[in-house]
């Protein structure tokens, strides 16, 4: 039944001009307005379909990772990451470093939060 349907994700923030703001300024994507008065975006990312961001009057940050950046040097990103505001997650027992890279097996990845509190992570396959 939805073999063909062009699906696409979505995610929720209490504040989409913050959303907006971070997504553009601190993350350098594109973020579209779809709806001012719904506070509806889309952030377009290469290589995947638009991703619709909602404004919700009573969001509750997810408690699991929305959406993942895969990157060439997880180092680097971290770093630059940092350069621009972003403060990365430490979880008791994860195996992270001091800058928040997990390096206790799998994917090399560091886990930071949108201004809405939704988990956000770089990642590096080793």
């Amino acid at each position: 039944m939805f073999s063909n349907t062009p699906a696409f994700s979505g995610f929720s923030v209490d504040d989409s001009a913050a959303a907006k703001r971070f997504y553009t300024e601190t993350l350098g994507l594109t973020v579209s307005v779809v709806d001012e008065a719904y506070g509806l975006l889309s952030l377009a990312i290469s290589g995947s379909r638009d991703i619709l961001i909602y404004a919700k009057p009573d969001h509750t940050p997810a408690s699991f990772t929305v959406l993942n950046f895969p990157v060439d040097d997880i180092e680097e990103a971290v770093d630059e990451l940092t350069r621009r505001g972003v403060r990365f997650e430490h979880y008791d027992g994860s195996g992270q470093d001091e800058k928040g890279i997990n390096r206790a097996g799998g994917p090399l990845i560091a886990w930071f939060t949108d201004p809405a509190g939704n988990v956000l992570s770089v990642l590096q396959d080793q």
